[in-house]
């Protein structure tokens, strides 16, 4: 499945002001019984977005339509708990591109730059801003401009740098998977091959 490139993504953005949100609550276990990534979007937080009787829970903020956007704000340690990929294909097959956080999980975070899912780590002093400005309008807008690896609040101008691995930034720009770079670098690997071959 082809992936978007992803450069600069300007968006409104959901928050979730809670921390420790770990890949069960992303993706419950009972969900993971499938082995291709379609549809798992379906049930991301599934036990808070529904009520025992399957109603929407119209208190999660998912379901009020005032929030929306492609960028997801979530509070410290996002992602912990158990090594579940399906947690990444979860958010991305929702419509999210961004997660936002003042500390990620290393295994969740690995987890969502394989699968096209960019994790922006910030200060906590900047997620709160965040908070903040997305409680007071919730048509707040975000810019997460990957080449300069910035977010600014579009609303203030305020700005922090995020780090990513060199390597996760290219494929992300050029909307690859390990698979797709190797392709993509296949003539320098035969130049390489044959050079040292003689």
């Amino acid at each position: 499945m082809p992936r978007e490139k992803f450069t600069i993504l300007r968006s409104t953005y959901v928050p979730l002001p809670v921390d420790n949100v770990d890949t069960d609550q992303i993706i419950p276990a009972r969900f993971l019984k499938a082995t291709t990534r379609e549809g798992f979007g379906d049930n991301l937080f599934r036990d808070w977005r529904y009520l025992p009787d399957g109603q929407p829970n119209p208190d999660f903020v998912l379901n009020r339509p005032e929030y929306s956007g492609k960028i997801l704000v979530a509070g410290k340690n996002f992602g912990s708990g158990s090594s579940r990929e399906h947690a990444a294909w979860a958010l991305y097959d929702y419509g999210f591109r961004v997660v936002v956080s003042s500390f990620f999980a290393d295994i969740f975070r690995n987890n969502a730059l394989n699968n096209g899912l960019l994790p922006v780590q910030v200060s906590p002093e900047f997620l709160e801003k965040l908070f903040k400005a997305s409680g007071e309008d919730p048509a707040t807008l975000l810019e997460v401009d990957l080449p300069r690896q910035t977010i600014t609040l579009l609303s203030s101008g305020e700005q922090e740098h995020f780090e990513i691995n060199a390597y996760k930034k290219e494929c992300l720009l050029n909307g690859y998977d390990d698979i797709d770079y190797l392709l993509s670098i296949k003539e320098k690997i035969v130049a390489f091959e044959q050079e040292n071959h003689k």
